[in-house]
């Protein structure tokens, strides 16, 4: 008798969970029910001066960064829009609040399966919470290094380019002062013909050192993820010629302090007949590749908006 009052009881969860859109795990724990891709959908979010990226592969739901600590309800709005309860993987590029800051929320969010990052420390609060966490659930822990592949799932795959292992021991000392965006970790998604190139806060040495590593065919891609939110820090010449991007995505806040994207950097994009999208002007930015042709949808705005 009890088996059947239990039966039916699981079977009421089941149904109420299913029509809040998610499926029972074990004991009632809920996944996202996104409907399965037929393609790539890669979306920078907008959340302000930070970077989270969330991709869709026919297999997997992966999230890149997770915004700063500032702009956590926007990250949680996100999630919730699209109805994200598992991660497949969490890929953190370096430890700097504005990439690091949402990931306490997005562990209490969603089921995180596996957590990648650079494997650079750093004494912030932050992190310290953020290795404890991943401890806490024992979540398999991994470091990136140039020439690491991941699979995404489907067709779906992750190059990593940098950091190498030698400016991981350096630490990323530059001028004798700790730049923790050297050894940001800067990977490609590679699906069919499609690619995108996502950077991190990589600055120009990190850049110069992937074009002087890596051949021309591993880094043309169609869509690039500028370096850094546009700073002038970033997307030097070499870089920008390698990669041959059709279009630049910049993720950044609305009239941020740091006045990025930097006007000399816009320049340098449509210099190299790159058009660009930014999260301030655009909002949450979805770019969807069956893996021969792509599109790029903005959630408001046009293409090129300058800098007031």
């Amino acid at each position: 008798m009890r088996k059947a009052v239990w039966a039916v009881i699981l079977a009421l969860f089941s149904a109420l969970f299913a029509a809040c859109g998610f499926s029972t795990d074990w004991l009632g724990k809920a996944s996202s029910s996104q409907p399965k891709e037929t393609g790539v959908t890669i979306k920078v979010l907008a959340v302000g001066q930070g970077d989270a990226i969330l991709i869709y592969t026919p297999e997997q739901t992966v999230l890149v960064d997770t915004g700063d600590t500032g702009e956590i309800s926007r990250l949680r709005a996100a999630l919730k829009k699209e109805g994200v309860r598992r991660l497949d993987k969490l890929i953190i590029t370096h430890p700097h609040r504005d990439h690091i800051g949402g990931a306490a929320e997005v562990f209490r969010l969603c089921d995180v399966k596996e957590v990648y990052d650079n494997g650079q420390p750093t004494t912030t609060n932050i992190y310290r919470e953020y290795l404890k966490t991943i401890q806490k659930k024992r979540i398999p822990n991994y470091s990136l290094r140039d020439g690491d592949v991941l699979d995404l799932g489907g067709g779906a795959v992750l190059h990593v380019l940098s950091p190498t292992q030698q400016m991981v021991d350096e630490r990323g000392i530059q001028n004798g002062k700790l730049n923790l965006n050297l050894n940001s970790v800067v990977a490609r998604i590679r699906y069919g013909n499609f690619s995108m190139m996502l950077t991190g806060d990589a600055e120009i040495p990190t850049e110069e050192g992937i074009v002087n590593r890596h051949e021309a065919g591993e880094l043309r891609c169609q869509v690039l993820k500028a370096s850094h939110h546009g700073s002038k820090t970033s997307s030097c010449e070499s870089f920008l010629k390698a990669v041959d991007a059709e279009l630049v995505l910049i993720s950044c806040g609305e009239n941020n302090e740091y006045h990025d994207p930097h006007p000399s950097v816009l320049n340098r994009y449509q210099k190299h007949e790159m058009n660009y999208y930014r999260t301030d002007k655009n909002g949450t930015i979805t770019v969807r590749s069956d893996g021969k042709t792509y599109t790029v949808q903005p959630e408001y705005g046009k293409i090129n908006e300058p800098t007031e």
